[in-house]
């Protein structure tokens, strides 16, 4: 089992905490919250086996929010001292009392029951800050050559990013927690030049980004020998497809794909913040407003979608969010109607929701909390089939493999995704690859337009390093899980052609 780093089981954090907590309450703050928080990234980057760029930061600091006179105070520094603890605590009084004259309505908490003393580890084995540099240089550099050993790949670019990241919570009602998390994403790109045309293919790893340790590379939660070893020949085929012919298709969705569309049109769309337009001046709000819970046709009655921060190995899992709730997982959809909202403590009490469902969350110790995404997920048909049986059903269409770029507009409504590989099918098979694939529709049309999801056997875990939310913006990393699906009627656009190409 994992451990707690020692070096950040060192730090004063309770006597911080203690400082902080109980200057905010001489001054009278009604709630204070305290973070120690240390954020290490690393990332490694190859190009052709050889070393082009690397980096390992640390982000280290505390912070100190209140509720003061209704309103919120946040402030937050460095120095890990008793006296600039408790100097943040009279910064963020300060600025409360500055933000009071522009809140409307007083800010209130939900309840939440007090957790002392309490300690979580993420699900891995190896922390890979653990691993030498040379050998996590080698592994890469091994993989890239067996690419670049294969006939029609010209360059491989290799990526892997890693993190840790340590936070100690405590508050004015007892809560006290620490906490320890790891998450990697390892990707390779195999690259074939068309000299003579000018243009280029690629293909790359399906390997999502995962809370795991260094054992993911070496054969725990992903076959990546297996996966390098299909590379060229996917690579091959892709580079001689035909380009797409627009028109009505039925789809299968891989998981790899999928994933990013849930996260677009579902996850962001049932943050609540966003519903009720607080979040609106990056990235938009969201269609699936407050008067439409329970009654919103989101999709068919297929669709059913979770909101959890306790999945194993999810990027967004946690024991406590950094309002000190103990986390949990929550519908969101069922049976394709909209039934709930990712929440934090103020929203869940100004809306009558009683408990956060522990979706609040900071990306450093400079950031406040923002109500951020749980691992939002579709859920596969308990009996359901195959991803081959659901492309036995389909006479005229496309399956769907891998992400890439996507559009959605403001309000999570309209929206186009393309992906990595396209594989036509014909008379429920596979016939060969297709290129210049995108799929095109509103929200509740596609989701409307899901037959089928398949069984368990088909579920994956995909997920993103990089979410992007808040002003001053945060980054947060969040996974989705669902399994292959069909889809009936979708436009489908050839790339090339809408972009006058």
């Amino acid at each position: 089992m994992p451990s707690f780093d020692a070096g950040f089981l060192a730090l004063p954090a309770a006597t911080l905490a203690e400082a902080a907590l109980s200057r905010a309450r001489a001054l009278g703050a009604s709630h204070a919250d305290f973070r120690l928080e240390r954020v290490r990234s690393a990332a490694v980057n190859l190009r052709d086996g050889k070393l082009d760029s690397s980096s390992d930061t640390e982000d280290l600091g505390l912070a100190v929010r209140v509720v003061h006179d209704g309103a919120w105070g946040f402030a937050s520094g460095i120095d890990r001292t008793p006296e600039a603890a408790a100097r943040l605590a009279e910064q963020a009084v300060a600025t409360a009392k500055v933000s009071r004259v522009l809140s409307s309505d007083p800010v209130t908490l939900a309840d939440e029951p007090v957790h002392p003393d309490r300690s979580w580890i993420s699900a891995y084995q190896v922390n890979p800050f653990d691993v030498p540099f040379a050998d996590r240089l080698g592994l890469l550099a091994d993989y890239s050559d067996r690419l670049l050993s294969s006939d029609g790949v010209d360059h491989v670019d290799a990526n892997l990013l890693q993190v840790i990241e340590n936070k100690f919570y405590a508050d004015t009602a007892g809560t006290v927690t620490t906490q320890q998390r790891v998450r990697i994403h390892p990707e390779f790109t195999a690259v074939q030049v068309d000299l003579a045309g000018g243009g280029f293919s690629s293909v790359r790893t399906l390997a999502p980004p995962a809370g795991r340790g260094w054992e993911y590379l070496t054969g725990t939660g992903w076959d990546f020998d297996a996966e390098l070893a299909q590379l060229p020949e996917l690579l091959a085929e892709h580079a001689k497809a035909p380009s797409v012919q627009a028109g009505s298709y039925d789809l299968v969705i891989d998981p790899s794909n999928l994933w990013l569309t849930i996260h677009e049109s579902i996850g962001h769309a049932t943050e609540l913040d966003r519903a009720l337009g607080y979040e609106a001046a990056y990235a938009g709000t969201s269609f699936a407003t407050l008067d439409k819970l329970g009654s919103l046709r989101y999709g068919s009655p297929a669709l059913n979608v979770t909101g959890d921060r306790t999945t194993e190995h999810g990027l967004a899992t946690i024991g406590y969010d950094d309002e000190g709730v103990r986390t949990t997982e929550f519908d969101l959809i069922s049976d394709g109607i909209l039934v709930g909202y990712q929440l934090n403590r103020q929203l869940a009490r100004a809306k009558g929701f009683g408990r956060s469902n522990g979706c609040a969350h900071a990306d450093s110790p400079g950031h406040i909390p923002l109500q951020r995404m749980a691992n939002v997920s579709l859920q596969p048909t308990p009996n359901g089939g195959s991803t081959e049986d659901l492309i036995a059903g389909v006479e005229r269409g496309v399956y769907v493999v891998g992400d890439k770029s996507w559009s959605i507009d403001m309000q999570r409504y309209n929206f186009q995704f393309t992906g990595q590989r396209f594989f036509k099918i014909e008379n429920g098979k596979l016939a060969g690859q297709l290129r210049d694939v995108a799929y095109q529709a509103t929200t509740t049309d596609f989701w409307g337009s899901m037959e089928a999801t398949g069984g368990p056997q088909t579920y994956v875990l995909g997920g993103a390093f990089n979410c992007g939310k808040g002003q001053p913006g945060q980054v947060a990393a969040v996974s989705h899980g669902c399994p292959s699906a069909l889809f009936r009627g979708v436009n489908v656009l050839n790339t090339v052609s809408e972009g006058g190409r």
